[in-house]
């Protein structure tokens, strides 16, 4: 006769109260987003309808379909924030080399200091600087580049008197997306494998041709997902694009002249306060779309970010 093998007693696992708040707590702080972004959508559509069902000539001050009056509102918001994006992208990944690889430990801190307060500035001064300090101080540097450089498209044209246009929205857009970019990019080069470093070194590269074989090519992925992020906060600025650009509803490549193409947050900001009726329908179905733009740009980063998990802090 065998006897059973000896077993332990189950223990009951108990759940201390402390983690079950805690568990309960991200698990309603999470559905709170999804419900405020949910009911955002639901509102977004439900007011938009009006104004995309409307027929052509129904809406006030707009002689066609909601169609033809939003399309040269989505062109200036990609125009300016791609604009936007050429003029920071190189300053931020420069900013970002110099922190991490080539400046002294105590200029690296203080540089990173002045980036991080730079982004808490508001949007609004940099609206006045921008309106009252380099729409003026830049006119005759357009002024130069159309007389110089006219031959090229972008630069041709009647150049405005004022300095406010399209160039210059895009200049101050770009000063704005530069703390989140370069902020991104200092902390992606500063995890790139340092055996790697070392190893180009040791076979004799220079630091700049270290950065080119090892920094860079680890790093691309998060340049990537730090220019989306500097796209998204670029589509979305109002202040900036009320205050230094002089509208109009026109689809035009020029940025120098008078006519700039406007943006859909700007058009809200500046049509918003006399809208009555349909006429707000229409401005919310504009910021419908303008909020779709951003969502793709906001999923579109993020799947660049979880490509490379192992620099991500956000996962």
């Amino acid at each position: 006769m065998t006897t059973p093998p000896f077993t332990l007693p189950k223990r009951k696992t108990t759940v201390r109260l402390g983690d079950r708040i805690f568990s309960s707590s991200t698990i309603v702080a999470g559905s709170i987003i999804l419900a405020v972004l949910a009911a955002v959508t639901l509102f977004l559509i439900a007011q938009s309808i009006p104004a995309l069902v409307a027929k052509q000539g129904t809406l006030p001050g707009i002689t066609t379909n909601f169609w033809d009056y939003v399309g040269p509102l989505v062109f200036g918001t990609l125009w300016a924030a791609l604009l936007a994006l050429l003029i920071s992208t190189p300053i931020a990944i420069g900013v970002a080399l110099f922190i991490s690889h080539y400046a002294p430990r105590r200029v690296a801190q203080v540089l990173g200091y002045i980036v991080d307060l730079l982004a808490a500035v508001p949007s609004v001064v940099f609206g006045l600087w921008g309106a009252k300090v380099l729409a003026p101080t830049i006119q005759p540097f357009y002024e130069w580049l159309n007389t110089n450089v006219g031959w090229f498209p972008l630069f041709s044209g009647d150049v405005t008197g004022t300095g406010r246009t399209i160039l210059t929205v895009a200049i101050v857009l770009g000063v704005m997306v530069l703390p989140i970019m370069t902020a991104v990019c200092r902390e992606i080069f500063l995890q790139a494998p340092r055996l790697h470093e070392e190893a180009a070194l040791a076979l004799g590269a220079t630091r700049w041709e270290m950065i080119q074989m090892a920094v860079l090519p680890f790093a691309r992925p998060g340049i990537i997902s730090a220019v989306m992020l500097g796209l998204g906060r670029a589509l979305g600025e109002t202040l900036v694009v009320a205050m230094v650009l002089s509208p109009a509803a026109v689809v035009s490549f020029l940025v120098l002249t008078s006519q700039n193409p406007n943006t859909i947050a700007g058009n809200i900001a500046l049509q918003y306060p006399e809208a009555f009726g349909l006429g707000v329908n229409t401005l919310i179905a504009t910021g419908l779309i303008l909020f779709v733009i951003t969502f793709i740009v906001n999923a579109i980063a993020r799947y660049v970010v979880n490509r490379r998990k192992a620099f991500s802090g956000a996962n």
